[in-house]
């Protein structure tokens, strides 16, 4: 089959469709965006979205990585949920001034805040 005219596989999504996405709290209400986010290189596999959450117009927005296995996405709302409140994201690691210095230590901290197992665990 011409891979031009392939059905769209709706269990997959392409990189530029992910950053943008709208991201709703548990009662449904927008929260933020997914901003972009990162793989682990080797494997492939989702690790963190960067999330940018309040301001306006991109003034003011504070970005937070979360642990992909957070997000869950809802066809409904048409982006993803995820169980976060404010009170959550008031200790949470943020992404400041670009990059952070990404170890195995950063990666145990942003997992443990959220409450879910390391992105390298089974």
């Amino acid at each position: 089959m011409d891979p031009a005219i392939r059905p769209e596989h709706h269990a997959l999504v392409a990189s530029d469709r992910v950053a943008g996405t709208d991201v709703y709290d548990a009662r449904g209400d927008k929260i933020g965006y997914v901003e972009r986010f990162f793989i682990e290189k080797a494997s492939g596999r989702a690790v963190y979205a960067l999330m940018s959450f309040g301001g306006f117009l991109g003034v003011g927005e504070d970005h937070y990585p979360i642990p992909w296995s957070k997000l869950h996405y809802d066809t409904s709302l048409g982006g993803y949920r995820v169980d976060l409140t404010e009170k959550d994201l008031e200790d949470a690691p943020k992404w400041i001034d670009g990059e952070p210095v990404v170890d195995s230590a950063w990666d145990e901290r942003v997992h443990a805040h959220y409450g879910v197992p390391p992105w390298w665990t089974p």
